[in-house]
């Protein structure tokens, strides 16, 4: 048989690479895409590059250990991720109704992975290759690694590491981490020796608690009072500068949990080196036949330029996640990976995407992010950017221009949201009016979220009178340009601190300016996240402030009408809202407004 470009996911796949037995298995909940945009196909790519036979094991059957067992037992590991999304949030809305379809499965097929799929996985895993070390990844592990607050049960859940009965986590995006304990596995030492990896987190004993770490609530404190619940994340919080934090750890019951400081930030070259590797950019040709995997589609022909964020969005899971110290690419990786693109036969001469979590901060500097470090004191963008923070536009312009006069290239747009505040800096003039002329492919993505400040200060975003001053620049620049294009707006509804009457005046605020948002979003509190805590408590953890928390359905759905106002079956919510406010005079101002098109 040809030897795959793929990594393996059969046997036969195995023979053909010549192998007789794999070092590491990857489970995965996610279909199996080879693309970087993918941490499995990323992590697994980047163990292959090291020298580790690698297979992939991509959404199992959990309701048998057949699919589990089906390349044979690894020499070394076997590594389980839920996928790119957590499970519960990929399967369930807002309000907790089933979500029909997955992106990330073979013709968007729905129920081929679990819910909490990283426990039931790794409990599989177990059972499958009785003695061999688990070890967690991904978005879900990362972001339940410490005793959380689950949207879905309602209540305070264990560390993953804990209900999965695995032997790691390894939190964070994971280059560093993983290749660190696979080399000394490799070496053979055993793996409940492995207490030291930043990046991970273990269960110890008392007696193998490093000095000075930080205790944490128990898992018995934090699920029975709302404060230590807020003491423990307030405390974690704190540990998040990876140059220096130090461990945390977290009794449950007899068993304790230790998180090891984050994982230093990737140097341009270390970050290049895992996009660098040969992806065929593409789903397992098994697919072909189902359909293939949509989620690709969205992504195939874009090019992640950085990770991490210092925005510290209240409802964001980046800041536990990949951190805030924004780690860039550097310009000729970025630009092999265009040429790459161009060369490939299906190119049809469209980037569709360079960017990351937030695009506009490519190239982003601070001299403490240099040594590893993020401030404890104070943040990089809030109340306003740190003057400490320099904006990298100069080297994002270079860097679009060099793509633009890629052979093949035709266009070069960038789809990732963008700090609309970060375009009002005087840094940034000549990278805006770029973006516009080249880069914005008729519509760009911003995210002003509400228009209410006292909900907007709850988010930590900027007051809406920088994203109206935003909304001034980007139409002179385009009359300027004598260009015709557009802002999709992202706002968020039924926040923590979101009245009803914010949402009217959120409402008010938009009709009066003709906009009819479509992408609304009813807030969901995610796991180890700020906004998360103010709802679960009914206090902001960072700052013991009260917060109003709308947690009852019917305002929720009264809120997202509001804010959507024109949608269909929004006016009976709308009326009973109007009600309640004592606001019944407003009907007709809405049926007036209501009528008129826009393109927010």
């Amino acid at each position: 048989m040809k030897k795959s470009s793929f990594l393996p996911m059969y046997l036969d796949e195995v023979s053909a690479r010549g192998w007789s037995e794999l070092d590491v298995i990857i489970i995965s909940g996610d279909a199996y895409v080879d693309h970087p945009s993918y941490g499995t196909a990323l992590i697994g790519r980047l163990l292959e590059s090291k020298g580790y036979r690698v297979g992939i094991i991509a959404q199992p059957d959990w309701r048998s250990l057949d699919d589990f067992t089906r390349l044979g037992r690894p020499r070394l590991c076997v590594c389980v991720s839920a996928g790119n999304v957590d499970s519960m949030v990929a399967h369930y809305t807002a309000n907790k109704r089933r979500r029909y379809g997955d992106d990330f499965a073979p013709g968007g097929k729905d129920g081929l992975r679990p819910d909490r799929a990283a426990i039931v996985y790794a409990n599989r895993a177990r059972a499958a290759f009785k003695g061999l070390p688990v070890i967690l990844g991904g978005v879900e592990a990362s972001m339940r690694r410490l005793a959380h607050y689950d949207y879905w049960d309602d209540a305070v859940r264990r560390s993953v590491l804990i209900d999965a009965k695995a032997d790691m986590i390894i939190y964070g995006m994971g280059e560093k981490p993983v290749t660190e304990v696979m080399a000394r596995l490799a070496q053979g030492e055993a793996m409940a020796s492995i207490r030291d990896v930043r990046g991970t987190v273990v269960r110890v004993k008392p007696a193998e608690i490093p000095a000075g770490t930080v205790y944490l609530p128990s898992f018995e404190e934090v699920s029975a009072d709302p404060e230590a619940f807020n003491t423990a994340f307030r405390l974690a919080y704190a540990q998040m500068s990876p140059s220096e934090s130090k461990a945390l750890v977290q009794p449950h019951a007899d068993q304790w949990v230790l998180q090891l400081p984050p994982a230093l930030p990737l140097t341009p070259q270390e970050l290049d080196a895992g996009y660098d590797l040969p992806y065929a950019r593409a789903w397992h040709p098994s697919y072909e036949a189902l359909g293939g995997v949509k989620g690709l589609e969205t992504v195939r022909w874009s090019i992640t330029a950085l990770r991490g964020c210092p925005g510290e969005c209240s409802f964001c899971g980046i800041t536990f996640h990949q951190g805030r110290i924004v780690q860039s690419r550097s310009p000729a990786s970025i630009l092999r990976e265009a040429e790459r693109l161009a060369h490939d036969p299906a190119f049809r001469g469209t980037i569709q995407d360079v960017g990351g979590p937030t695009a506009n901060l490519y190239g982003a500097r601070c001299a403490n992010w240099d040594k590893g470090r993020a401030c404890h004191d104070k943040q990089c963008l809030m109340p306003s950017k740190c003057p400490s923070l320099k904006l990298g536009c100069g080297q994002a312009l270079s860097l679009y221009e060099a793509i633009r006069r890629v052979p093949g290239v035709k266009h070069m747009f960038v789809q990732s949201g963008l700090r609309y505040d970060l375009l009002l800096d005087p840094e940034a003039g000549e990278y805006f009016k770029t973006l516009c002329r080249y880069h914005v492919s008729g519509q760009m993505k911003v995210a002003p979220e509400h228009t209410s400040d006292t909900v907007l200060a709850y988010m930590n975003k900027p007051p809406y009178a920088r994203y109206e001053a935003f909304v001034r620049l980007f139409k002179k620049i385009n009359a300027g340009l004598a260009k015709r294009q557009y802002l999709v707006n992202y706002f968020v509804s039924a926040h923590p601190g979101a009245r009803l009457e914010d949402a009217l005046d959120c409402a008010t605020t938009l009709l009066s300016h003709g906009m009819h948002p479509e992408q609304v979003q009813d807030f969901l509190p995610l796991p180890m996240t700020v906004a998360a805590c103010m709802y679960h408590t009914g206090r902001h953890p960072l700052t013991g402030q009260s917060v109003y928390v709308p947690k009852q359905e019917a305002e929720r759905a009264m809120q997202r009408a509001l804010v959507q106002s024109r949608n269909p079956g929004s006016a009976p919510l709308i009326d009973k809202a109007l009600r309640l406010l004592g606001k019944q005079d407003m009907k007709r101002y809405f049926k007036q407004r209501g009528s008129r098109h826009d393109h927010g």
